[in-house]
């Protein structure tokens, strides 16, 4: 059996890994360049491999394609795939027939990484012998390889739902559905919907999903599709007194004999949106009979995510905070939202289709300023022209910094939030949040 792996990045080079452990004969080919470290691990397991190239002879005789969740559907080498009628499968897909292990499969628009870094956090404290992977950390494939885990938490985006067959997580979590990835499905919000739900589409009647009941979308696609996995829904309001849901400051879950309760001034991350990362990361711990007692010390504790909302540091009385991971527009409304003090707001990347209008309520109450980060700003300078007193405009993260720093006074906070992806100045989110970092620090 012929594997073809696109795209030699992490999940590429763990579905490699496995291919070649499962008996496949592999080759991994890549539009750009295969970072060194990679390169090392190819060679070390004997794979064969090309760099800035696809070579369709070598591409075209697979028996299955692994296509890495970056590489659109459109792409011409893709295209001449499907029309040999060759099946092409998301990391996810490949490797999950190889583990007896449980999935707990996380997506969302938004809060998916914090949730998924919560639940794993928890079901770890807890004891369990589980694994973190999917769009985080080492590869799922990778780690089937190695094959040491009893159960993974997964984050899953929609690129990587939009390739499975199969895959089948025995419990499904949703934290929300905003527009984003627009681009990619045709600017049919229907569509990227729709890849979302594509998690729960092979469940039976003995799993799990767990969703938002107080997202629209959601309660939207539910009304007018089936789903036969058991629903558990998450919501601030106390209505409808089913799953877990909020009533005086206070979680209330009831899932197990004797409601679970924890005030939400105990929890260690701030903000509304964390509160249901942290309802969604409960529902699972309690499904996986995880102690109450180790729950409650586990939500008090928890550090959070780089590059997500994370206090850099106090200078002459202005908070500097990394908020890099902010990609779309919906992310920056919550750390907008959970702002308290005047901001200076560093904005700007590679739109996705953004609507800024969104967000123009918060900027009008919250914003004092804005330094636009970008190649390209035409669209935000539009949108908050008439907002905001005072916009610069740059294309270096040290000099954004200083400008923050200039405008900005005692009590104020500096925000990067960028709502856009960071390939035009930066290699991913991580580079874009560090040089904030490192600018910051040598203020």
């Amino acid at each position: 059996m012929r594997l073809v792996i696109l795209g030699g990045g992490e999940s590429g080079i763990g579905t490699a890994i496995l291919g070649k452990k499962k008996g496949y004969d592999v080759f991994v080919s890549d539009f750009g360049k295969i970072k060194n470290n990679y390169k090392e691990v190819l060679a070390l397991n004997k794979l064969d491999w090309e760099e800035e190239k696809h070579t369709e002879e070598l591409i075209l005789n697979a028996d299955v394609v692994m296509k890495s969740p970056g590489i659109p559907d459109k792409s011409p080498i893709v295209k001449k795939i499907k029309e040999k009628g060759i099946q092409v499968v998301s990391e996810i897909e490949f490797a999950a027939p190889f583990t007896e292990a449980e999935t707990i499969g996380i997506t969302g628009s938004n809060g998916k990484t914090t949730t998924t870094m919560l639940t794993h956090y928890l079901l770890k404290q807890g004891g369990l012998n589980v694994a973190i992977g999917g769009n985080i950390g080492k590869s799922f494939a990778w780690q089937v390889a190695e094959n040491k885990s009893e159960d993974y938490v997964l984050e899953l985006s929609s690129f990587q739902l939009d390739d499975i067959k199969n895959y089948r997580p025995h419990i499904a979590v949703i934290t929300n559905i905003s527009p984003d990835h627009l681009d990619r499905y045709e600017y049919n919000y229907d569509l990227y919907v729709a890849a979302k739900f594509r998690i729960t589409m092979n469940q039976t009647e003995d799993d799990y999903l767990i969703y938002d009941a107080d997202d629209e979308k959601i309660a939207e696609w539910l009304k007018n599709n089936k789903v036969r996995a058991k629903k558990i829904p998450f919501s601030l309001s106390g209505n409808n007194k089913k799953g877990v849901y909020v009533k005086d400051n206070t979680i209330i879950s009831t899932l197990k004999k004797g409601d679970f309760t924890m005030p939400i001034n105990e929890l260690s991350l701030e903000g509304k949106h964390n509160v249901k990362n942290a309802m969604a990361a409960i529902t699972v711990a309690q499904l996986k009979n995880i102690r109450k007692k180790t729950i409650v010390e586990s939500l008090s504790n928890f550090q959070g995510v780089e590059h997500r909302l994370e206090k850099v540091l106090k200078i002459q009385g202005v908070e500097y905070i990394n908020d890099s991971k902010a990609t779309n527009t919906n992310s920056t409304y919550f750390a907008l939202d959970s702002m308290t003090t005047p901001t200076v707001w560093i904005v700007g990347g590679v739109d996705k289709g953004n609507d800024y209008n969104e967000l123009m309520s918060l900027v009008r109450e919250k914003v004092k300023s804005i330094v636009c980060l970008g190649v390209e700003n035409a669209k935000i300078i539009d949108a908050f022209k008439n907002v905001v007193d005072v916009m610069v405009e740059t294309t270096s993260m040290t000099e954004a910094v200083k400008i923050a720093q200039k405008m900005a006074e005692k009590g104020d906070t500096v925000l990067l939030s960028p709502a856009c992806a960071s390939f035009d100045l930066f290699e991913s989110y991580e580079d874009r949040g560090k040089q904030f970092k490192a600018a910051v620090q040598n203020l």
